[in-house]
């Protein structure tokens, strides 16, 4: 298998920053091995099963909205790609403003695709967005 380059690494992240902000469930499985382990809580157990994978991103997708993400370091270990991150998003149901940073680490398998993924992250409400309004109606719709 060729050397991961740090290229093929910040294409992948791409990748997975475009899925997130187009909250393109797809695209972000598209990213992931078969038999991928996903651990987006270090407290929690691992999400293995393909469909709790995909719970998972679409229960992601559905409650954000106006989401955005960074990548501010990317370094290479072997064959993971260690991530340092940031991004934001709206919860569509409460419209508070949620900011996050935080670590991913994501083990590859030889087709360049995430075979376990782990993130540590803190996030914090920042505020609330004006244009979303409750239940994640856009502002001013409300009867």
């Amino acid at each position: 298998m060729p050397t991961l380059t740090h290229g093929d690494a910040q294409d992948l992240v791409a990748r997975l920053k475009r899925a997130w902000e187009k909250r393109d469930v797809d695209a972000a499985l598209d990213c992931f091995a078969d038999g991928a382990e996903v651990r987006p809580d270090p407290f929690a157990p691992p999400l293995v099963d393909p469909n709790a994978i995909r719970a998972w991103c679409n229960e992601a997708a559905a409650m954000a909205a106006h989401t955005e993400a960074d990548a501010e370091r990317i370094w290479l270990a072997g064959e993971t790609v260690l991530v340092a991150f940031h991004g934001a998003w709206t919860a569509r149901a409460s419209a508070e403003r949620i900011r996050v940073r935080g670590v991913l680490s994501l083990e590859l398998d030889p087709d360049r695709r995430i075979q376990r993924a782990r993130a540590w992250a803190l996030t914090r409400v920042v505020g609330t967005d004006s244009t979303i309004g409750p239940a994640g109606e856009p502002a001013g719709t409300q009867a």
